[in-house]
């Protein structure tokens, strides 16, 4: 779905979606496994600087939820993640704060996107948005052993028969120093 600035200009714009999985291009490592639904309304929003200057900015407030596969970071299974979230977004014109000078980004501008042209898609949004929902590693179990680095085997499954490695001597004076702070 397009919002255009146009239509905007008209009247506010109230959106109800759902994608199904595949449409959104979410990555190789992420699935979409649920109709993605999401609700919520765009408008503009006038901002005036100085006396003759107008930025137009397209608010975008709403919320959306849909479940994706994502792979444990630690032993490459399959894990399920609800993602559901609420947005309340500001896009300006691309290039309408670009000044000669390099600035520092104040708290406010760091929190507007930009958009190209005479709107923005919907989904580049979303999919925005679910990225950001995602946190940083996903894994399975707390107690996940992960893969072995020698062979590749899930660890969790059974163990391998890999020998174990041989400690460097570099080590033992940190782990002497360890061994009697946990006392």
């Amino acid at each position: 779905m397009f919002i255009a600035i146009q239509e905007l200009e008209l009247h506010p714009l109230d959106f109800r979606e759902e994608i199904r999985p595949n449409v959104l291009d979410l990555g190789p490592d992420i699935t979409q496994n649920a109709v993605l639904t999401t609700s919520g309304h765009a408008d503009l929003v006038e901002e005036h600087h100085g006396k003759h200057e107008v930025i137009r900015d397209i608010r975008v407030k709403g919320d959306l939820s849909t479940r994706l596969q994502i792979s444990c970071a630690r032993c490459l299974e399959p894990v399920e993640q609800l993602v559901a979230r609420s947005f309340d977004l500001l896009y300006r014109p691309q290039g309408i704060d670009a000044r000669g000078d390099e600035l520092s980004v104040t708290d406010v501008e760091a929190e507007i996107g930009y958009y190209r042209g005479e709107g923005l898609e919907l989904e580049d949004l979303l999919r925005e948005q679910i990225l950001l929902a995602l946190p940083l590693k996903i894994i399975c179990a707390e107690d996940c052993k992960g893969l072995c680095p020698h062979c590749g085997k899930n660890l969790n499954l059974a163990q391998c028969s890999c020998a174990e490695p041989l400690e460097d001597a570099r080590w033992s004076a940190l782990k002497d120093i360890r061994k009697k702070l946990e006392q």
